[in-house]
């Protein structure tokens, strides 16, 4: 975003950018809705290009042990561990001027990477202790072969979510990403009532200057966790939420703002160095709380 025209709740209409009103700027690149409308955004763009991606297994003490490696061997990394397991799909996403390629196939990415998973799923609400089979199997099924595909990068950025599904995604430090998930490693093994569903996808990114930006001021790993609701149906997820969210605490970590987390202000007050300045900088554009809802209140109050 190199731009931005917010319309405040006085009715003013405030141009940022990095030169223009730069604290403003700062503040409006991630506000939650709750300094104004925005009227115009103005991004820089790159030209259309193709990306590879290369799947292939590993297990979750290689990838840790050689985090480094993986991360300057491609632009794009990350990974996927399969909880209850070793198991880990590590995948490289890189330019290219390779033709595109595809391994789609119906029947083994629908018939049985949607459909049949989502059956089981479901069987496993009733009997918990099929889902670290399922993890397990699902990869030997799914995971066990190196796959290569290129397209254009947001067909290869983009996969498919499958069904309806509960996440939690959070930000840590990116030297703090093998601490965390042994962590979460060994709070599965030693509860052996707390399921979780595979994927933990583990990516990461940059750090930036955007005030409420849970990469502000550092090189992140986001760790995100998932539930999934078979046919909408819920399954038990608290002890394993509660359980991920005071390991995300604890190393320092700050939630994905589009999706679920129990904090409140006094969380982000310790999470963000530049929450105090985000604040004043609301009360100001915003006096009478015009742009506050439910949850806002309980971010900012």
């Amino acid at each position: 975003v190199v731009s931005l025209t917010l319309l405040t709740a006085s009715g003013e209409i405030l141009e940022c950018s990095e030169t223009t009103n730069p604290e403003l700027y700062q503040a409006a690149c991630v506000h939650l809705g709750c300094l104004g409308i925005l009227l115009t955004i103005t991004f820089q763009c790159v030209p259309e290009f193709y990306l590879q991606e290369t799947t292939f297994p590993s297990t979750l003490k290689e990838v840790l042990d050689n985090l480094e490696s993986h991360l300057q061997k491609s632009e794009y990394f990350r990974f996927l561990w399969f909880p209850h397991s070793e198991n880990v799909s590590v995948i490289y996403q890189d330019h290219t001027n390779k033709p595109p390629c595809s391994s789609a196939n119906w029947f083994w990415d629908y018939a049985i990477g949607y459909y049949l998973l989502e059956f089981l799923l479901w069987i496993s609400t009733f009997l918990p202790c099929l889902v670290g089979w399922l993890n397990r199997f699902f990869f030997w099924l799914l995971f066990t072969g190196k796959v290569e595909n290129v397209n254009l990068s947001y067909k290869i950025f983009n996969y498919e979510c499958r069904f309806k599904q509960h996440v939690q995604d959070w930000a840590i430090p990116i030297e703090k990403t093998k601490e965390a998930l042994l962590e979460l490693k060994e709070v599965l093994e030693s509860n052996p009532k707390i399921v979780a569903h595979y994927p933990v996808e583990v990516r990461f990114t940059r750090g930036d200057n955007i005030l409420l930006s849970p990469c502000f001021q550092r090189d992140s790993c986001y760790m995100n966790i998932i539930m999934y609701r078979p046919y909408g149906k819920d399954v038990p997820r608290l002890d394993y939420w509660l359980a991920y969210e005071g390991i995300m605490k604890k190393v320092g970590g700050r939630p994905h703002w589009a999706k679920a987390h129990t904090c409140v202000r006094r969380d982000f007050e310790q999470m963000y160095p530049s929450f105090p300045k985000f604040c004043a900088i609301r009360e100001k554009l915003d006096p009478r709380g015009m742009f506050l809802n439910t949850y806002l209140e309980k971010v900012f109050y």
